[in-house]
């Protein structure tokens, strides 16, 4: 397969065949059951992939150089890993009353070797590039055929390499996939797991009889009197913009100087920043409903906070609304404030009405 990669030359990942990786012992008590899934994680529907890159010098000095020692390294860790992340190693269902599960299989993860015709310099910040460092299952034509985790490990001419993740969003959010991936991580050094995962998440168990105590209007539809579902039509043009520290406090600087705010924190910033700008770039109807959706993550904001280690999703929905004039005609502090207020409303009872819906 081919990489454009901007100004550089191009490049080539050649893949291997992909195989499964299962856990080191079977697990005899959970093998063949349905996890259950709360709404939590129901509510995030769509697949995320990361790539970490290492360079030659992170890992030689750890006696893993050679690369084929370096993959069987990766490999065994995983497969150690998924003893006690066992659902990570089942499969999508749907149980009896049609919710998605895991059916915990035990048949393992998805793993792919490839190996790229260059140095790892050379990648650069590319999202094409990059996505041919992450295998994404093609044949899956739905989510719940996407299996919990695929890893693709791609070596590079000089002995770097990166480990390419693409997780099913029903099984991790970001908190939890970090969680596994530095256990995974601890266990290639050879360390034992210090902290095992909490797995039950029948603790996010919608409340029956159903209370629904907030409008969860960021599940709601805006009326598009813009046309702006015609901008998809075109091609899409990707690119990175990097916020580096200095350009951030020049940010928060902006947000305050009116007078409306005191400080505001380096996310309301942005974000509102973000929000503000697109809204300015796709020149929207004056009257144009527009909402900024957000993720928040409710581990500590529950009463009481979830167990630490919490394996799920632990992060909620919550937005900001508008409309296109007032957003782009006020000064930046009030599309900062509306940032605040969403996460502000972001409570252990708005939370837990968000498990019901």
């Amino acid at each position: 397969m081919s990489i454009s990669n901007g100004n550089l030359s191009e490049i080539t990942v050649e893949r291997g065949e992909p195989t499964l990786v299962p856990p080191a012992a079977e697990d005899t008590n959970n093998k063949g059951t349905l996890y259950f899934l709360s709404n939590l994680d129901i509510n995030f529907q769509g697949k995320a992939r990361t790539v970490y890159c290492f360079n030659p010098s992170d890992h030689n000095g750890g006696g893993h150089g050679d690369g084929e020692v370096l993959v069987e390294v990766i490999k065994n860790a995983l497969s150690k890993a998924l003893v006690h992340y066992y659902p990570v190693a089942g499969r999508l269902a749907v149980d009896s009353d049609g919710r998605p599960v895991v059916d915990c299989t035990g048949e393992g993860a998805v793993f792919v070797e490839a190996k790229a015709d260059c140095g790892i310099e050379e990648i650069g910040n590319d999202t094409v590039a990059m996505e041919k460092l992450v295998y994404d299952t093609p044949d899956a034509k739905r989510l719940l055929e996407v299996p919990p985790l695929t890893a693709q490990v791609t070596k590079f001419k000089n002995g770097g390499f990166v480990l390419g993740i693409c997780v099913n969003h029903f099984v991790f959010d970001g908190v939890s996939a970090m969680d596994f991936i530095n256990h995974w991580g601890e266990i290639a050094r050879g360390f034992p797991l210090k902290v095992s995962p909490f797995l039950d998440r029948s603790i996010l168990r919608a409340r029956n009889p159903p209370q629904i105590e907030f409008p969860h209007t960021e599940f709601s539809q805006i009326e598009d009197i813009s046309n702006t579902s015609d901008l998809y039509t075109e091609e899409m043009v990707y690119e990175s913009f990097s916020f580096d520290l200095d350009k951030l406090e020049k940010l928060k600087m902006a947000a305050t100087k009116d007078g409306g705010l005191v400080k505001c924190s380096t996310f309301e910033a942005l974000s509102a920043f973000i929000w503000r700008s697109r809204t300015q770039a796709l020149k929207l109807h004056h009257d144009q409903k527009i909402k900024l959706l957000l993720v928040v993550d409710g581990r500590s904001r529950f009463d009481p906070p979830l167990p630490e280690h919490y394996f799920g999703n632990g992060v909620v929905f919550t937005s900001a609304h508008s409309t296109a004039a007032e957003l782009t005609e006020k000064p930046l502090s009030f599309a900062v404030e509306l940032v605040r207020e969403a996460i502000q409303r972001v409570t252990d009872r708005y939370m837990t009405a968000g498990v019901t819906v």
